[in-house]
């Protein structure tokens, strides 16, 4: 089956539109705004954290998100991030969108939002988008360039087909996340519950003095965990072998489920094992942490840290994903010559409670069983993606009928 092939401009509903500029200095209330840093993140943007802004009317007629909006990267610090596209699904209130962001609205008559975002993601549809970027170079991705795009054309309902069949991989995907984010709640409330309330197993009959339980340890950081720094580079290991940047680690969220290829980078990076801890310590309050479920190497712009021992490993895991710590390190940054950094030596120094063996065991344990949930649903993701991906090509090409 062939695909005949239209500008893309002649799918809009209206003419594109550039998002808002607004200073850190205004940010902080009002409406949702998706920056890039979400646009890299995710896929599909609709539920996630975000910063906000105020808007005046004329902003709230012109600058909002709708349900099946594509939104595109301008630009990028990589030419290969320029054009990247986003699908904006269910956004749950009035949402805006930032100046390095383009939002396209296609006329729903002609075209399903969906098919084009697939094929945005396909490895035609993103060379396509890289010839403009490359020719534009620093200047970024114009509407009027992203309009004159030549992409294919399906009759409507073919085009609904191909992206419902895409689309039940990644709702399977995002209901995956779903059950991973309450796995993750439930270990933040854990540790909450018992190092921070110090609600934990028999504390009824436990004196506490000076915030510390009897028979619990004054300890720091350091004394339980340690900086790994391997440092190897990428002509020393194999190419398949995953990379971790910081463009991987999600906010707020202990499970390190993306990665890409050392065959993608080429300078020197960090060796990290599975179960070890990445901390981006670029801009700590981003709160870029999570645990690592393969073997790889990371960004140096990360921190590795490895417990000391198994039974701490939860312990561990769980104070420096914890807002209280993560905003200490904030505090403490060291000034690089670019951007603000996290510095091991001071965090390091943070104060640790050591419960005694058997309750620290207690909670290792239950802190792993969720780890081992997280670890099994981010693997079930790795394999419905891959699927995914190997009918996306195929799909959009027309091989395979849908």
């Amino acid at each position: 089956m062939n695909f005949n092939f239209v500008p893309f401009g002649t799918l809009f509903a209206e003419p594109v539109r550039n998002g808002l500029t607004r200073p850190t200095s205004v940010r902080g209330d009002g409406y949702r705004m998706v920056n890039m840093g979400e646009l890299f993140a995710y896929d599909r943007i609709g539920e996630q954290e975000m910063e906000r802004v105020q808007l005046n009317e004329r902003e709230l007629q012109v600058a909002t998100l709708e349900e099946g909006d594509l939104l595109f990267a301008r630009s990028s610090l990589k030419v290969e991030g320029t054009g990247k596209c986003s699908f904006v699904q269910s956004p749950p209130e009035v949402t805006t969108f930032e100046s390095h962001l383009i939002r396209a609205r296609l006329d729903r008559t002609k075209a399903d939002p969906r098919f084009y975002f697939y094929f945005f993601q396909s490895y035609h549809g993103r060379a396509t988008v890289l010839t403009i970027a490359k020719q534009v170079g620093a200047a970024g991705l114009p509407g009027s360039k992203l309009a004159g795009l030549s992409v294919p054309q399906p009759v409507p309902t073919i085009q609904s087909r191909i992206a419902d069949i895409l689309s039940a991989y990644d709702d399977l995907i995002d209901n995956n996340r779903r059950r991973m984010a309450l796995l993750e709640e439930a270990t933040r409330q854990l540790y909450r519950e018992w190092f921070v309330r110090l609600r934990f197993p028999g504390h009824e009959h436990t004196r506490i003095t000076d915030g510390v339980p009897a028979g619990w340890k004054r300890k720091v950081l350091g004394d339980v965990c340690e900086e790994v720094r391997e440092i190897v580079s990428p002509g020393s290991i194999d190419p398949d072998t995953p990379y971790i940047g910081l463009e991987h680690i999600p906010r707020r969220s202990i499970s390190l489920n993306e990665w890409g290829r050392v065959e993608q980078v080429t300078s020197s990076k960090l060796r990290f094992h599975e179960g070890e801890i990445l901390f981006g310590k670029i801009r700590p309050y981003f709160h870029k942490v999570g645990v690592a479920f393969v073997d790889g190497v990371a960004s140096s712009d990360a921190i590795v840290i490895r417990p000391l021992d198994l039974k701490v490993h939860g312990l561990v895991l769980m104070t420096v994903s914890s807002d209280p710590f993560v905003a200490v390190t904030a505090q403490t940054m060291r000034e690089g010559s670019k951007m603000p950094r996290a510095d091991w030596k001071q965090m390091q120094e943070y104060p640790v409670a050591l419960p005694p063996d058997g309750l620290l065991g207690t909670f290792a344990s239950q802190i792993q069983s969720i780890v081992e949930q997280l670890q099994t649903f981010s693997f079930a993701n790795q394999r419905l993606r891959a699927a995914r991906d190997l009918l996306l090509p195929r799909l959009m090409s027309g091989e395979i009928s849908a």
